[in-house]
């Protein structure tokens, strides 16, 4: 069973490396966003199935703390593009006279 753990982890990684041409290629930002996404999402599962191929608990931790930032890395991102959305338009407002 560990050897198909350790199978389904390396092909995970290859989809992860194909992730990584959307990160440079990505012609908006939020393409480039969800690639990040897809990066924290399978390093987690990654993780997961390494740490019950090789039964190392702390790896199973590991993988707890990247999903949280995982997340916290997306909901930065969201306030980032809220508040410059919110500069915009107190920019269009006062060059209207609003």
């Amino acid at each position: 069973m560990p050897s198909f753990y350790l199978g389904v982890a390396c092909f995970l990684l290859a989809t992860m490396l194909v992730g990584l041409v959307r990160v440079f290629r990505g012609p908006e930002q939020e393409d480039r966003v969800v690639a990040v996404q897809l990066f924290g999402t399978t390093g987690v599962a990654i993780l997961l199935l390494l740490a019950a191929a090789f039964d190392v608990p702390a790896i199973r931790n590991a993988a707890l703390v990247f999903a949280l930032l995982a997340v916290l890395a997306v909901v930065a991102f969201v306030r980032g593009d809220i508040d410059n959305g919110d500069v915009e338009k107190d920019d269009r407002r006062t060059a209207r006279g609003d």
